[in-house]
């Protein structure tokens, strides 16, 4: 998948490979996870990435696939904020809210390539003061790396010459059967977090930290990620039609990355991990994949064919003080670095 912009930008795209077998594709466009192919229980591979078969699918309908979102990831409450004691809107486009950065964020540039090797590429935006309403000059890194041993890490770093907020994440949507083999509802996602943030009407955190202990939400011992969706008695989930919440890993950020969640696909017998230092964890069940999106495959992407787990901080923090802060400023360095690692449960062959 590779072409040009309606205005004869490239699109470019790299392939990765660290001698193992595993191999990844980065495109251009959106700094995006294009594809990562992974061995099964038996040896075999497959892609675990869903995406888009062609460009001209993406850009007429583009859905995050693979993406650095931001320059915030998720929801900013009505394209609002206040940095500093002035007042900054931000478009919006996910009902009155803001959603990863806006209508033009990150996902829907084109990076340049500032290094390639065999198994890691280094990509750079330069956001300008007032794209998207945003104060300050950002500029961003994407770097991609395949580290050996089944891991795959991705890391984002970002500078700004005026103080600014800033909250960069991934949003690959993962299926560890491989990418158009149906639903991933039956994979067993653990996610290591006490507390949830719910949402009102619009998706937007209510500023309420809730324990998960007995509601839909806890994942602390792995469950089926289907297993309560259908809980018609569960308000948060009839908003947001299935899972799409923050999950409290910790109140501030760690100084030390941690596994924050793990994923269990019975079928293949893959299991990947994801760790960082975030303090939050958005985990997102596919709700709107709605049959009308051609993948790589030739197959159609369905509700639930794929989940995204996105480390990042808090829904609307440069709203909620209390979730902490968004806020970089000159001479600071804003860093995100998450690794996926992808093992086998070894167990018995799988039944389809």
């Amino acid at each position: 998948m590779v072409g040009s912009l309606a205005d004869g930008t490239k699109v470019e795209s790299i392939t990765l490979r660290d001698g193992s077998g595993v191999q990844a594709r980065v495109l251009t466009l959106g700094a995006a996870l294009h594809s990562l192919e992974v061995p099964d229980r038996e040896g075999r591979n497959a892609d675990v990435v869903l995406a888009d078969a062609t460009l001209d699918a993406t850009l007429a309908k583009p859905q995050y696939f693979g993406t650095v979102v931001g320059r915030f990831a998720n929801r900013i409450a009505k394209g609002r904020f206040t940095l500093d004691g002035r007042d900054y809107t931000v478009p919006t486009n996910d009902g009155p809210n803001s959603l990863h950065g806006g209508t033009r964020g990150f996902d829907k540039v084109v990076w340049e390539v500032v290094d390639a090797k065999p198994d890691r590429a280094t990509l750079r935006y330069v956001s300008p003061a007032g794209d998207q309403g945003y104060p300050g000059k950002l500029t961003v890194t994407a770097t991609y790396a395949l580290e050996g041993n089944g891991e795959l890490a991705i890391e984002y770093r970002a500078t700004t010459d005026a103080p600014t907020i800033v909250n960069l994440s991934n949003h690959a949507y993962w299926n560890l059967s491989g990418e158009g083999s149906g639903t991933a509802m039956d994979h067993e996602l653990t996610i290591h977090a006490d507390a949830y943030t719910p949402v009102d009407a619009t998706l937007i955190p209510t500023g309420e930290i809730t324990p998960v202990a007995g509601t839909v939400f806890d994942f602390r011992t792995a469950k089926p990620i289907g297993r309560d969706l259908r809980t018609g008695s569960e308000t948060q989930l009839l908003r947001g039609r299935g899972y799409d919440h923050n999950w409290v890993i910790s109140r501030t950020p760690s100084k030390q990355m941690r596994e924050v969640a793990r994923v269990h696909d019975p079928r293949s017998g893959r299991v990947m991990t994801l760790s960082s230092a975030q303090p939050g964890l958005q985990f997102y069940s596919g709700n709107f994949l709605d049959g009308t999106t051609v993948g790589k495959s030739g197959r159609v992407y369905r509700q639930g064919d794929a989940f995204v787990l996105e480390p990042q901080l808090f829904p609307d923090t440069p709203n909620q003080p209390a979730f902490g802060s968004a806020r970089l400023t000159p001479g600071q360095q804003y860093v995100n670095r998450m690794v996926y690692r992808f093992t086998t449960d070894q167990g018995s062959r799988k039944t389809r």
